[in-house]
């Protein structure tokens, strides 16, 4: 497998499992650097490289109603404020392709969401900015795809110049408004080349449970996270929020600040043994 360095962080092969953490969407500039300045803290105390992530857009919200985000220019200024004030990597999604060379300016992973992960152009062009800048690809596998259907995707990405690419495993979709996680997908994504991240709540979305908004099952978001690191994941994705009742977007699958530091203790005890038991196969 590819190894992917961001910066000082190894991503893939036997390395220890990276965070990726942060709210759904940028609320506003202080709630943002306050999560990353808390976010940044805990990940240094267990010993955890750390990319942060929030939205400057959610352009796939349920509802026209929903609260979207500050746009592109706010967004990426209160990004870029995080990365010069905590010296953190930053990930961030895309879905246009005239927003792509802009994030590329700020970001080090420009993400694909799942629901656009077919869209090629918008694949081409995110591998090729981000080839320019030397940063990172993040493919979120659609919620309709299997896992060996990210193969062709890749494919697309590498022929634009770019083989630093991450595959995000977010669960399958299952009837109407429910996900279930094939934990099968992992070692199966991995056979591309790329490291496998693991968002563990998205994984626990109920997509359009609420009928305007979707909904969620937060509190099994740590077993499935648990899970992953068992299985040999490269990465964690989690949304984490202060309040999620109270988040402005996917509050129903967020997870609260304050569970981050026991979830990594568990997390990294679990990474330590099963990258232990690898390193001597």
């Amino acid at each position: 497998m590819n190894q992917i360095k961001i910066g000082e962080i190894t991503i893939g092969g036997n390395a220890p499992f990276i965070l990726i953490a942060g709210p759904c969407v940028i609320e506003d500039e202080a709630a943002t650097m306050a999560i990353a300045g808390q976010l940044k803290a805990m990940a240094e105390d267990a010993c955890v490289p750390l990319i942060f992530k929030a939205s400057y857009d959610k352009a796939n919200r349920t509802s026209i109603h929903s609260f979207r985000g500050p746009g592109l220019e706010r967004g990426l200024a209160i990004l870029a404020r995080v990365k010069e004030e905590y010296n953190l990597p930053l990930l961030t999604d895309v879905h246009t392709t005239e927003d792509v060379a802009a994030v590329a300016c700020v970001v080090d992973v420009i993400q694909i969401p799942a629901f656009l992960c077919r869209q090629t152009d918008l694949l081409v062009e995110a591998a090729r900015e981000a080839a320019k800048a030397g940063s990172v690809v993040n493919i979120k596998k659609g919620q309709f795809l299997a896992p060996w259907d990210m193969k062709p995707l890749v494919e697309k990405a590498r022929s634009a110049g770019n083989g630093n690419i991450l595959l995000t495993e977010r669960g399958a979709t299952f009837g109407y408004n429910n996900l279930v996680v094939d934990f099968r997908s992992i070692p199966v994504m991995r056979e591309t080349g790329c490291p496998v991240i693991f968002d563990a709540t998205h994984s626990v979305q109920l997509p359009g449970g609420r009928g305007d908004s979707s909904g969620g099952e937060r509190e099994m978001a740590p077993c499935l996270a648990r899970a992953a690191v068992a299985v040999g994941v490269d990465g964690l994705f989690l949304e984490v929020h202060p309040d999620p009742d109270k988040a402005l977007s996917d509050g129903a699958n967020s997870l609260s600040l304050d569970m981050v530091p026991g979830l990594l203790r568990e997390c990294t005890a679990i990474d330590r043994v099963v990258k232990r038991a690898g390193s001597k196969d």
